[in-house]
């Protein structure tokens, strides 16, 4: 059984950074691709960044040039990075690992908000 644990949100001003860890449990980290989403009140969860066992990353539009995702294949760890936050970045953030297009496994989330 994978777990996935996210830290690393907060309450943050807008034009600031967070940084969001997720840690996964298990030897199939390495292998997998592994994505955040994020739902914000009354909206459907929306992927945010993936990156792919190789590194090859892919993001939404609206986070293009602010988020950046990596990973640590040797601390079974995915980061994202975001910076330039703004009110609209407000929303529980989840890390998924991929396993096939139907399948994955999520974390529990972690609150972000941004104040304007």
């Amino acid at each position: 059984q994978v777990q996935l644990v996210e830290s690393g949100g907060g309450l943050v001003q807008a034009g600031g950074s967070l940084r969001l860890s997720c840690a996964a449990s298990g030897s199939i980290f390495r292998l997998n691709a592994m994505a955040w989403y994020r739902q914000a009140p009354g909206k459907q969860r929306e992927l945010v960044a993936n990156i792919t066992s190789g590194g090859t990353t892919k993001y939404g539009d609206s986070v293009k040039g602010r988020f950046t995702i990596s990973r640590d294949n040797a601390k079974n760890m995915v980061y994202l990075q975001m910076n330039s936050l703004k009110p609209e970045d407000t929303a529980v953030y989840y890390c998924k690992m991929i396993i096939t297009t139907v399948v994955g496994f999520w974390g529990q989330g972690t609150q972000v908000i941004v104040s304007s």
